[in-house]
């Protein structure tokens, strides 16, 4: 019997640190969206927007090398009021930047260690963000109703007679 390839534990622990961040987050009050990409072509992790139309980035790191091989996440916060990063609770914190927030998570929650920086928004950059935000958000939604959608006998979708 050949054994199976060994599965890379890296992509799960990112997806759990956004479950538990995305958990955190809607009970902050802020709901977010994964994989934005930004106006400067650059694709935030999680982007959440709060009751008052604040905005928060979160990046996602998994690992030390995932965090050393990624510096992208400065051109981020052109684009929000606030920037955190997002890791397991064995992450280094000194690593993270103290111009970024911290927060750990695993799976089921996540806790803010250290409060995010704010620095607000211009309204004209705001607005633009929350448009893109919410036009990424209904097009998933669409996506979403539209998955496995088939005609029923509901008298909805015969063809007229």
């Amino acid at each position: 019997m050949i054994n199976p390839a060994p599965i890379d534990p890296l992509p799960r622990r990112s997806a759990e640190i956004c479950r538990g961040t995305l958990r955190l987050m809607s009970q902050l009050g802020y709901y977010g969206l994964t994989e934005m990409t930004l106006a400067n072509h650059r694709r935030a992790d999680i982007a959440a927007i709060g009751p008052g139309g604040d905005i928060w980035m979160i990046e996602i790191k998994s690992s030390i090398q995932d965090f050393r091989s990624d510096t992208k996440w400065r051109e981020y916060m052109d684009f929000c009021d606030r920037l955190s990063f997002a890791v397991g609770d064995d992450f280094p914190q000194e690593l993270i930047p103290p111009d970024a927030g911290l927060i750990i998570a695993d799976a089921f929650y996540g806790a803010i260690i250290r409060e995010a920086p704010e620095t607000r928004l211009a309204p004209a950059r705001r607005k633009a963000v929350t448009l893109r935000f919410a036009r990424l958000g209904a097009a998933r939604l669409t996506v979403a109703a539209d998955a496995g959608w088939t005609p029923g006998d509901d008298g909805l979708t015969s063809p007229i007679k």
